[in-house]
């Protein structure tokens, strides 16, 4: 993995659950909003879960996840460490779709993700940890990250 800068220029694209902005910069935002609109077009509701994440927070979900008893070698295995992860670039996008539980495996079996795997490139985006990824994390069939060319 390599040092991810902390992106600057970002645009709202969504609101979590709590209310909070979904940020993402702005060439991904509006990569996000072409292909969120191409799926629904197809039939296809995405649903940004989760986007632009700090450095601070990265490590604020890491001490949380510390607290809770977890090791630090189990925390690797599932999230980038702080200043790595793709989400401080405003690129990353966790997404999801209704009736699916968001940020497991389940949304592998998911309509939202057979239309991504098929034309997520199209908009400039790909998986970034699928199965047995060079990075060693987890398999996370939800998160993208916008990387046009």
């Amino acid at each position: 993995m390599t040092l991810q800068a902390e992106a600057r220029d970002l645009v709202a694209v969504a609101s979590d659950p709590e209310g909070r902005e979904i940020q993402l910069s702005t060439p991904a935002a509006g990569a996000w909003v072409r292909m969120r609109d191409a799926a629904a077009a197809s039939g296809v509701e995405l649903v940004a879960i989760s986007g632009f994440r700090s450095v601070a927070r990265q490590s604020e979900i890491i001490r949380g996840k510390l607290a809770a008893g977890e090791t630090m070698d189990a925390v690797l295995a599932t999230m980038a460490a702080p200043g790595y992860s793709e989400h401080h670039t405003g690129r990353a996008i966790d997404i999801g779709c209704p009736g699916i539980e968001p940020l497991t495996e389940g949304f592998e079996r998911s309509g939202a993700f057979l239309w991504l795997q098929a034309h997520a490139h199209e908009h400039g985006f790909r998986i970034s940890y699928p199965r047995g990824n060079a990075h060693g994390i987890a398999y996370e069939p939800w998160h993208w990250c916008f990387a046009p060319g």
